[in-house]
């Protein structure tokens, strides 16, 4: 994913304006919520800070965004899970808590990401077709099951026209698997 910056590695400021509206300083136009969402999604790096103050607010923005996500979504965080973060606070294991969730959730991402190229290099063009040569074969020993024989010249023709077939049905299928592999290694991007 491109990681858009606003020049080397500053990142893009975003400022907040009193009547709540955020700017994109690198864009020069009025942003929502939910594009800060999307570019925090696409890997980009932003700061958000208080239009009149100077302060940085990114903290504070980055929690209504998931607040909006909670309220209007599936919600990704169980209230036990909630209920023991508010706990925290105060604790004095408050200070150990975003350390340790920031490399708790770096790891999520590394096994998240070596699941991804694990199932990818196992689920190679190769295997997919192995798959769907094993799909076809099977189906042709159900099909046969219930087909009646064919015997003779005119038999020949059938088994001719039956091999064109199946040889049809296999790349076509052939095809849909690699379409398959393409859609998934797009989802794991």
């Amino acid at each position: 994913m491109a990681k858009e910056k606003a020049s080397g590695d500053e990142p893009i400021i975003i400022k907040k304006y009193a009547n709540r509206r955020l700017y994109n300083t690198h864009t020069s136009s009025y942003i929502t919520l939910d594009d800060l969402a999307r570019m925090t999604r696409e890997g980009q790096d932003f700061q958000v800070l208080d239009a009149k103050t100077g302060n940085d607010i990114t903290h504070t923005i980055l929690t209504q965004i998931i607040m909006e996500e909670e309220s209007s979504g599936e919600q990704m965080l169980p209230v036990s899970f909630l209920r023991q973060l508010i706990a925290m606070y105060g604790n004095s294991m408050q200070a150990m808590m975003p350390p340790y969730l920031e490399a708790t959730m770096d790891n999520f991402r590394e096994n998240q990401t070596n699941l991804h190229d694990a199932f990818k290099s196992s689920m190679g063009p190769e295997a997919m077709a192995k798959i769907a040569e094993t799909n076809m074969a099977m189906f042709r020993a159900a099909a046969s099951a219930f087909m009646p024989k064919t015997s003779g010249v005119a038999g020949e023709k059938g088994v001719d026209a039956e091999k064109t077939r199946e040889a049809d049905e296999l790349a076509e299928m052939r095809a849909q698997m690699a379409e398959m592999k393409r859609k998934l290694d797009k989802l794991g991007e």
